[in-house]
């Protein structure tokens, strides 16, 4: 049997006969399916197929992004962090082979995996399991984990702290158990919040902004927005990371709070006349 991947979304399904008839993440209003219907692949079959590869990039002293080119999927970064010998890689990504292990093992291996949503679920099980080690998941979003097993911890509350620089602070907006990881020990201790798309850097890398559904433009009620960004303000964050590369530099922090001012106003008709 085989663990199919959707090549839609990049998420590994459980040992089957045949490809799944949908797929739980992409067939819900958050993602998408295409006109022409799901698609299936193997990690096998990528590897096999001598075109992907993963390349590593150092951002900055204790933090290393990882893509898979070309792209896959919905084509997020990683992110393995290292805060005072504990290693974590933040977010997933679908391809894995050997000279990835190899190059992981090489930077000082990994001790833990953490996921801000499913739409980056990926093959984190497959990752968990080659390295051995937990794979933490809001609760909340248990209903997505298409490969559970006894790597995964489902953590809940609203914090997690997994090391002594190192905290989840599940924030929802684009799913219920939503996360974002602050790393106090990052930009040389100014700190560093790596957001998934649970807060995303728009074009312009001085704001960011929140969706419900992003593929499908559908916008997040003002209320949930205040509660994200009141979330985060005792967060110290010089920069903040998303899952596609884009940086906040400076004052990101404050970025985040200009941000959902700019939005709440853009929704409740006070920004613009149009």
């Amino acid at each position: 049997m085989d663990m199919f991947v959707c090549e839609i979304c990049g998420v590994q399904y459980p040992p089957s006969e045949e490809p799944p008839v949908r797929c739980l993440i992409c067939d819900e209003e958050r993602q998408y399916v295409p006109e022409t219907g799901p698609a299936w692949t193997t990690l096998e079959a990528m590897r096999a197929s001598g075109v992907y590869r993963n390349a590593f990039e150092q951002d900055e002293e204790g933090l290393v992004s990882i893509v898979t080119e070309p792209g896959f999927g919905i084509g997020q970064t990683a992110y393995l962090i290292e805060d005072r010998g504990y290693r974590l890689l933040w977010d997933c990504i679908t391809y894995l082979d050997d000279d990835t292990v190899a190059e992981v093992r090489r930077l000082g291996g990994i001790d833990a995996i953490a996921m801000s949503h499913p739409h980056y679920y990926s093959a984190q099980a497959e990752w968990a399991e080659t390295f051995g080690v937990p794979l933490y998941i809001h609760e909340d979003d248990r209903e997505w984990v298409v490969r559970p097993g006894p790597h995964v911890r489902f953590w809940s509350g609203d914090s997690c702290k997994l090391s002594d620089g190192l905290t989840l602070h599940r924030l929802g907006g684009h799913f219920r158990g939503g996360a974002v990881l602050h790393w106090s020990g990052g930009a040389e201790g100014a700190g560093v919040l790596l957001s998934g798309d649970i807060l995303q850097v728009a074009a312009d890398r001085r704001w960011v902004s929140f969706m419900y559904s992003y593929p499908n433009l559908i916008p997040l009620p003002a209320a949930t927005v205040a509660r994200m960004a009141e979330q985060v303000r005792p967060l110290p964050f010089e920069r903040l990371y998303n899952a596609f590369h884009r940086v906040v530099r400076r004052d990101a922090d404050a970025a985040v709070q200009r941000s959902a001012e700019r939005y709440i106003r853009a929704l409740q008709g006070e920004l613009f006349r149009t």
